[in-house]
């Protein structure tokens, strides 16, 4: 009903506008709202009415590109300008077990999920020649391990028909962004997760506590000044991450096109390592002060605002559509949560590092400093840091997932 983005981008931030007004009321009911239901949950899920009602069509916004290509990075340098890069390698290899517990649940989960459905309803994931139900599912493999770019890798490798690429990138985001729910309710119960793991999370602690005494150390009333320049960095270091990305993804599809498996062909991949990397230099330099301005406050805002046009890609009635295919997703996502509580609670491993660790490969860049900052702010560049990993590893780890989706399906 409604094609004009300017109107959409009107509705999504009078949505966001009403989440964080509500969220600041101190009234009884709201207080206790939010204590169950977060703030960022409501900014995934009320965006997703308008699409469910039919109000809007996401496929023909530009508003996600906007987000993805212009915001995130520029978030991504916000965030990372004031980390303290020494206080995160003391976070320990935990983290990074967790993501790689996250990426061996995608590997296994999918063919288990063929195998297990099969034994109940084999039509559900049989098919002929490009209607193979399991050369749809190695997409979902590609964006749950990586993201956008190891998807279309395994579209192009696979080569299932537009009908059913189209069913897989609906199960993709509405699995996904139920999973979310549930990692974001849990962040309100971290402690206690804690607690059943006997984990000790002083380290992601003492992080957030010194990023939080850094900031308040440095806190100033800010000027238009401020803003002026903490926009040049953040949108000015994005442009040169484009300009680099633009020069740098061709010229290795040009030379080295076997890196195209790595995603190194990605100009979305470079895209965000530079943001990323740019950020982290400039948290060596004066920029940093910056923090006490507003930085990552503006850095949130550009994170929201991509929150809210990922949770308008969701349409929750296109569930009953494909009942089947949704079911498989499901299965599929419980062998990695699964997998992720297992080894969670054998290696002690605090909640944040399940959460990002799982975010990081199902989600990537766009979603990984999403739940990290959730815990914190200050915390996000850890969920950026691994989701570089994922898109390296992402397609080598999804066509071994088709592989073993072939061999077990009917």
């Amino acid at each position: 009903m409604i094609t004009n983005d300017a109107v959409i981008l009107g509705m999504l931030m009078c949505l966001l506008g009403l989440v964080f007004y509500t969220g600041s009321l101190k009234t009884p009911f709201w207080t206790k709202f939010y204590k169950f239901i977060p703030g960022l949950l409501l900014c995934y899920f009320l965006p997703s009415l308008l699409t469910s009602t039919g109000l809007v069509d996401p496929h023909d916004s530009k508003l996600y590109f906007v987000a993805s290509r212009y915001f995130l990075p520029a978030s991504l340098i916000l965030l990372t300008l004031s980390i303290d890069l020494k206080e995160v390698f003391k976070l320990g290899p935990k983290a990074l077990i967790m993501f790689f517990t996250g990426t061996l649940g995608v590997i296994i989960g999918g063919p288990l999920a063929i195998l297990l459905t099969s034994m109940v309803a084999p039509e559900v994931v049989g098919g002929q020649g490009p209607e193979e139900v399991w050369r749809g599912l190695s997409t979902v493999a590609g964006s749950w391990i990586g993201g956008g770019a190891n998807q279309a890798a395994m579209y192009e490798i696979y080569k299932p028909s537009d009908g059913l690429y189209s069913i897989m990138i609906t199960v993709d985001v509405i699995v996904a962004e139920i999973w979310m729910a549930f990692l974001l309710l849990g962040v309100g119960r971290a402690d206690a997760i804690d607690r059943f793991f006997k984990a000790d999370a002083t380290a992601v602690t003492n992080l957030k506590n010194k990023m939080h005494e850094f900031s308040k150390k440095i806190a100033k009333i800010p000027t238009t000044t401020d803003f002026f320049i903490i926009l040049g960095i953040g949108l000015g270091a994005t442009g040169l991450a484009h300009l680099l990305a633009d020069n740098i993804a061709p010229f290795i599809e040009e030379n080295a096109p076997g890196l195209a498996k790595f995603s190194l062909t990605s100009h979305f991949f470079w895209l965000i390592v530079i943001a990323t990397a740019i950020g982290i230099a400039l948290s060596f330099t004066k920029a940093r002060k910056y923090e006490g301005a507003g930085a990552s406050k503006i850095g949130s805002i550009f994170i929201y605002f991509l929150v809210a046009t990922i949770g308008m890609k969701m349409n929750i009635m296109e569930i009953g559509e494909n009942p089947g295919l949704f079911g498989v997703g499901l299965i599929w996502m419980i062998i990695h949560v699964g997998l992720l509580f297992l080894v969670g609670k054998i290696i002690k491993a605090p909640y944040f590092f399940l959460a990002v660790g799982s975010k990081a490969n199902i989600g990537g860049a766009a979603s990984a400093p999403v739940v990290a900052g959730a815990f914190h702010p200050s915390l996000a560049p850890v969920g950026v840091l691994l989701a570089v990993v994922g898109y390296a590893i992402g397609t080598y780890g999804a066509w071994l997932c088709g592989i073993l989706m072939q061999g077990v399906s009917p």
